[in-house]
């Protein structure tokens, strides 16, 4: 990794000597942004609010030592994937045993030899970025280079539990391409993975806000996660989505007999969750919201608020 990079990752150093924290941060501030704090209860907040990528973390602390403050981060979806090591005067087979057991991916003895805590912060801090890099692919539609599926789940649990707090709205747009099967058919696939890129492109720009994000939900079908969004703007943005793709002026001989060029078809639904509400079924009624679009002549948006008496036959919004 270069030096500029490992510049941009952060060092939380846990311990409650002085001296130790002033020496590994004389050590490692040249190629590192470092963050102390001086007891296990400190550390942990810290390693929640600032998300360090590696935690050099004193087994020998007052209070609360580090075996403890370890199980409480490896206890947590928030910090339990940042790397942890060891630093201590405890040297047995059995505390390193012990230490590895927890989670923690290495152990540095006292006292400190540099060329050993630079080379072990290193290679962690490597592999963290490696691991990162490849998570972040693991959540990307390779063809469109918009979040997939995988990570839509992840943001709308999310959202979804943030907005079940606030007592938030929360909005869901679905849409697909028109006739996508024929425009493959007459045009082949290649200019069908064009059509895709240049939709996937064009979706985002009415989304302002960094909470509004948009997936690639598989096929010809994409999906919008809008926090905070009361039904009147989601279907205002649909609208907009819908104006976008038109705007692309991409030819299809196999679509829509009044508009010779791609178009979209947008479902949209609203709730602010509560204890008999869930995420699936806010996707399945935009789903039948998409659908609503499709029978009422395709290249439109229609939408309804759910809630918790909402029935999947009554009559759908239209912009």
């Amino acid at each position: 990794m270069q030096t500029e990079v490992r510049k941009e990752k952060t060092v939380l150093i846990i311990d409650d000597s002085p001296i130790n924290i002033e020496y590994l941060a004389q050590v490692l501030k040249s190629e590192y942004h470092i963050k102390v704090a001086n007891s296990g209860e400190s550390g942990i907040e810290a390693a929640r609010n600032q998300q360090p990528d590696l935690i050099l973390l004193d087994i020998v602390m007052q209070n609360m030592d580090g075996y403890e403050v370890c199980r409480h981060l490896k206890a947590s979806d928030g910090t339990r994937k940042i790397p942890i090591i060891f630093i201590t005067t405890k040297n047995e087979i059995e505390d390193e045993t012990r230490g590895l057991e927890l989670g923690a991916v290495d152990y540095i003895t006292k006292p400190f030899r540099t060329p050993i805590v630079r080379a072990r912060v290193r290679t962690h801090i490597q592999l963290k970025h490696n691991s990162d890099l490849l998570e972040k692919l693991a959540l990307i539609d390779a063809l469109t280079n918009l979040p997939n599926r995988r990570r839509f789940e992840q943001i709308l649990k999310r959202e979804w539990a943030r907005c079940r707090r606030s007592q938030e709205p929360i909005s869901i747009i679905i849409l697909d391409i028109d006739h996508f099967k024929q425009f493959n058919d007459h045009y082949g696939h290649l200019a069908g993975d064009r059509c895709l890129s240049r939709v996937a492109q064009a979706l985002p720009i009415p989304l302002k806000r960094p909470a509004d994000s948009i997936f690639r939900y598989g096929g010809e079908e994409f999906i919008a996660v809008l926090p905070e969004t009361e039904h009147s703007v989601a279907l205002n943005l649909a609208e907009k989505m819908r104006v976008q793709v038109a705007k692309l002026l991409i030819p299809h001989a196999r679509g829509i007999s009044t508009h010779p060029y791609i178009s979209i078809s947008l479902g949209v639904t609203t709730n602010t969750p509560n204890s008999r509400s869930t995420p699936r079924t806010l996707v399945q009624l935009a789903d039948k919201m998409l659908y609503a679009a499709k029978n009422a002549g395709r290249n439109c948006v229609r939408g309804k608020i759910f809630s918790n008496e909402t029935s999947f036959q009554t009559n759908p919004e239209s912009v």
